[in-house]
């Protein structure tokens, strides 16, 4: 008895790596949460979606509230800055202070007003709610739209396939600037001519990519089983295929983001996006640009804010890829 032990002593076991394997999401996860600049862009983009929503609600000031008498006011912050800003005049520089002017003690605004003595900060992260915005309808119209239609195209194959790929072929050759100049001979600009442009542009490259992962995966050992018991097309493109190529279709989506958020914001300063007076984006980052080299202040917190969003949208973009790129 003594060249025995029971199983339930208390005794220190060691696992075989090889025996024990995390499952494919959880390895990704900690591939993700390995690396300081994707968990560093994740909480980035986390605060920014916090401060899109919390921060004009947080302000004294709304974001449409227009006073004149209060308009180009330099940023004011306790203890941090006056409200005094430098400005360029005939005679030399012009020291000016306009909450001393007109009495404003107890009145701060932390990035200014603009020419219409509206609250720039209040602006500024409802002009990133509504770019945040764009990136969801953009991650939606990929998945809606580019998802469903690259897999059918390469699940069907044949004259299907080719035929779907030559509309794709046809209405990629068109410019995105050239099809929203189109739509704004027939709308009023604004989000609901950026949505359809996307909708008519936007989820090309994703269904090219989400049909060359079926085309990769549709003759696997799987897919012929799952014909064999007698599964049908729908089954097999949404509970065999999709789940294996989920990773690549999700890294594509954070990729495709940033490319919306900067579409938005190319369109609203050349005047083809969100009209004037609304609050996006580029519509501050074009009106702080005719102002910028008298009130500086107008053009930097807006160009700031969109520069962290670009940031943390691609840190995270290219942390996903990183992380479902490795071999299980």
């Amino acid at each position: 008895m003594n060249d025995f032990a029971f199983a339930n002593e208390k005794k220190d076991f060691s696992i075989d790596e090889n025996i024990s394997q995390d499952s494919f999401y959880r390895k990704t996860v900690k591939r993700f949460f390995g690396k300081a600049s994707n968990i560093f862009g994740l909480i980035l983009l986390i605060l920014l979606i916090i401060l899109a929503f919390a921060a004009p609600a947080l302000s004294p000031h709304s974001y449409n509230e227009q006073n004149l008498e209060r308009a180009d006011m330099a940023p004011r912050i306790p203890g941090m800055l006056s409200g005094t800003e430098k400005l360029p005049g005939t005679n030399g520089d012009i020291i000016e202070n306009r909450y001393e002017e007109l009495g404003l003690n107890d009145t701060y605004y932390y990035f200014g007003t603009d020419s219409l003595g509206c609250d720039l900060f209040s602006r500024c992260f409802v002009g990133l709610r509504v770019s945040l915005l764009i990136a969801l309808a953009a991650a939606l119209i990929n998945l809606i739209i580019g998802m469903n239609y690259g897999m059918i195209s390469g699940f069907i194959g044949g004259r299907t396939d080719f035929i779907m790929q030559q509309i794709v072929d046809i209405a990629g050759s068109i410019p995105t600037l050239v099809v929203v100049t189109l739509l704004m001979l027939v709308l009023k600009p604004g989000f609901a001519s950026i949505i359809i442009a996307l909708m008519l542009t936007g989820w090309m490259e994703m269904s090219m990519i989400a049909r060359a992962e079926v085309l990769r995966l549709k003759d696997r050992e799987f897919i012929l089983a799952a014909r064999t018991l007698g599964a049908g097309r729908s089954y097999i493109i949404f509970k065999e295929l999709l789940p294996n190529i989920a990773g690549t279709l999700m890294t594509q989506i954070m990729i495709t983001i940033p490319n919306a958020i900067f579409l938005e914001t190319f369109l609203s300063f050349v005047g083809l996006g969100l009209p004037v007076g609304s609050c996006s984006l580029g519509r501050l980052i074009s009106d702080g640009f005719d102002n910028c080299l008298l009130h500086p202040y107008k053009l930097f917190p807006c160009m700031m804010i969109l520069i962290a969003l670009m940031i943390a949208c691609n840190l995270v973009g290219d942390g996903l890829k990183q992380a479902l790129s490795m071999d299980e």
